[in-house]
């Protein structure tokens, strides 16, 4: 049943994947534009990749001074895929480039499920699929926060999960390789593609991908990332809830509630599964998913439990390619009663993504505030613009990824970082509330006229202040 979709005529309108790909790319690459020109975007995390992809493009290793003085990123998270956008960067260097190059590898990442759609039950199958994808709340909500690197990873698993649907084991393992140069925990995804191979097709081979997934992800956290680690550790081990085992037998004896508990926890994966008329259940391939929520769902950060930031976004590919999978037993050409399945099936995801869209950032894009820039931006920028290039300064979040392509930046008031940039400048009119509670921020900034900056210049709730000991004249 799983290959009977592959005896079907091809269907023409090859087009039609990379038509989608087109328009999901410009919805997705307006909708960032327009946050960071709104001044949307923040240090914690666009900044801190722009630092990474601005270090390859000089020439070195990548250094983040929002995590710290001379701070090394491979003692962070293991991503060296972020060197190929160095390249783009040296001709655009902007944080617009990352911007604009996430939305395009998010975007491409359409092409393989809706072609395999397409194939599989036509023209509208590949309709209802590729756009219950591009519009998914997982990747929605990767477009509207700031960039990461797991942009890298989506379009890789759409294309290893297509393969592996198609029983072109080959090019699932190769689709797979690279995701160990994109974060160290993909290992354990390539592991899982590695063993659906085995278990599905080649032993050999599968076996081969998995052992090489666990070995990178085994090598990455811990020897390359402590090599470079100031501390020589893998800070994130400390995230595995305590609870969630803790060597315990009470601990193991927990362990399924707390992958389903918090009511977060559960909601997410409705929400993963309700697309797809939560027919991807019928497919093997959802467990290629699993690595990923065990993950987040054992841990004791309570930000991965949820829907929101980008961590959803590497599972939207394979749930979907779960659902196209589910439906190629039910081929065209069949009884009438498995022609109705799949319509009823394709109907509720429509329906699904319809009600779905509005509750996530790819709804701003209609939103008419979306292309009002506020007027607060211009004083901002006013201000930023009396920064000299080549500067150090210490920011607002919202103000980091406006400077940081030209200036050394670190979040104002960030705990254990010591502030001595030559300029320090702060919106307090809408503070974040983030590293600094507004009470405190209101302290540190006293405390740094204290220690001996001056205020240059401050309106509509900005405030630049300059340290004269530095050297530096001031403008």
């Amino acid at each position: 049943m799983e290959r009977a979709w592959r005896n079907c005529p091809r269907v023409s309108g090859p087009a039609l994947p990379w038509a989608l790909a087109a328009g999901f790319f410009v919805v997705y690459a307006a909708l960032s534009v327009r946050q960071h020109q709104r001044m949307l975007t923040t240090g914690y995390d666009l900044g801190i990749f722009e630092q990474a992809v601005r270090s390859y493009a000089e020439g070195h290793l990548p250094v983040s001074a929002l995590k710290g003085p001379g701070f090394s990123l491979l003692g962070d998270h293991f991503a060296p895929v972020l060197a190929t956008l160095a390249p783009f960067y040296r001709l655009f260097p902007t944080p617009l480039t990352l911007l604009v190059a996430q939305a395009a590898l998010l975007a491409v990442a359409v092409v393989p499920l809706s072609r395999w759609a397409h194939q599989a039950h036509g023209t509208t199958a590949a309709l209802v699929l590729g756009l219950g994808y591009g519009a998914s709340w997982g990747i929605a909500s990767a477009v509207g926060f700031d960039f990461h690197e797991i942009c890298f990873a989506v379009p890789l698993i759409a294309f290893s999960v297509t393969a592996l649907g198609n029983e072109r084991w080959r090019a699932a393992a190769l689709w797979a390789a690279p995701l160990l140069l994109v974060k160290e925990d993909l290992g354990i995804t390539v592991a899982a593609i590695g063993t659906y191979i085995a278990w599905k097709g080649p032993r050999l081979l599968g076996l081969a991908t998995a052992a090489a997934g666990i070995a990178g992800t085994l090598l990455e956290i811990l020897v390359v990332i402590p090599a470079f680690n100031p501390d020589h550790t893998y800070a994130y081990s400390g995230f595995l809830d305590q609870t969630a085992g803790g060597g315990s037998m009470a601990g193991l004896l927990h362990l399924p509630l707390d992958l389903i508990t918090p009511q977060a926890k559960a909601t997410t994966l409705v929400l993963l599964l309700a697309p797809t008329a939560f027919m991807a259940l019928r497919s093997p391939l959802i467990a290629l998913a699993l690595p990923t929520l065990a993950w987040r769902f054992l841990s004791s950060n309570p930000a991965y439990w949820g829907t929101d930031y980008h961590y959803s976004a590497i599972l939207m590919p394979i749930v979907f390619g779960a659902f196209i999978h589910a439906l190629s037993r039910w081929a065209p050409g069949q009884s009438a009663n498995d022609r109705l399945t799949v319509r009823a099936a394709l109907a509720i995801s429509a329906a699904t993504t319809l009600l779905l869209v509005p509750q996530f950032p790819l709804s701003r894009i209609i939103d008419a505030a979306a292309w009002r820039t506020p007027a607060r931006a211009a004083a901002a920028h006013r201000l930023m613009a009396r920064i000299p290039d080549g500067a150090t300064v210490a920011a607002s979040n919202r103000l980091v990824p406006q400077l940081t392509d030209r200036c050394t930046v670190a979040v104002f008031g960030f705990p254990g970082i010591p502030l001595t940039s030559d300029w320090i400048i702060d919106d307090t009119h809408a503070p974040m509330g983030w590293p600094l509670s507004p009470e405190d921020e209101t302290q540190t900034l006293q405390a740094a006229r204290d220690a001996g900056y001056r205020t240059v210049d401050q309106r509509e709730g900005y405030v630049l202040l300059h340290r004269p000991s530095t050297g530096r004249s001031d403008p």
